[in-house]
Formats: structure tokens, C-alpha cells, sequence
């Protein structure tokens, strides 16, 4: 995995690095129980509180849409902006919330 690691607001996080065929793809989020892609926050939401998560609201609230998973000790923060919502975002749901969903390339 190669990238750069960028600060920004307090934050550190690596942006992958893409080739040029991947780079123009558009990334989807999938609801693997279901097979659909996930096309806004609230279903989104909807599909985090079934499986057991939490709205956080604490200080990057303004900034972040937050979510807790207290029996796990896990920690997902997304924009605010589901269209900025982009592969890393998507990657870290599917990391935390363990086969529920998965990255794919649009079909767009």
C-alpha cells in the first residue's frame, strides 16, 4: 500500500495511491446482506443502528457525522456530505463492521 499521509484539522490520514485506471472508477458501498448499494446517509444510518451502532455527537460534530459501536470499541467518522463520502470512508465501514458490506466499482 503506498500513499501520502495527510493532516488536516487534527486528523492524519493516508490517501492511497491510485493508477490511472482505477482513479477514474467511481467506488460504491453494497449492503452485502441485501446486494444494494448504499445511496444515502440515512439508509446508511438505518443499516449502522440495526447492527448495533450509535450517533455519536461530540466535538467534530459540526464537521463529521460520527457513529460508536460500544461493544466493540469502535469508531467511524464520515463527511458530512454523503457525495464526499469516497473509497477510504467506505473501507473503514467495511473494516468495522465485519462482512456487512463491501467496496465495489460502479457500474456508472
Amino acid at each position: 500500500m503506498s500513499g501520502v499521509w495527510v493532516f488536516k484539522g487534527g486528523d492524519i490520514r493516508l490517501v492511497e495511491k491510485q493508477d490511472q485506471s482505477s482513479s477514474s472508477q467511481k467506488k460504491v458501498l453494497v449492503y452485502l446482506p441485501t446486494g444494494k448499494v448504499v445511496s444515502s446517509y440515512s439508509s446508511l444510518e438505518m443499516i449502522l443502528m440495526s447492527l448495533g451502532w450509535e450517533r455519536y455527537f461530540g466535538e467534530e460534530a459540526d464537521h463529521q457525522l460520527q457513529y460508536y459501536k460500544a461493544s466493540a470499541g469502535l469508531f467511524i467518522s464520515l463527511p458530512k456530505d454523503f457525495s464526499k463520502l469516497n473509497s477510504i470512508h467506505m473501507n473503514d465501514i467495511v473494516k468495522n463492521t465485519s462482512d456487512s458490506f463491501a467496496v465495489r466499482d460502479s457500474t456508472e
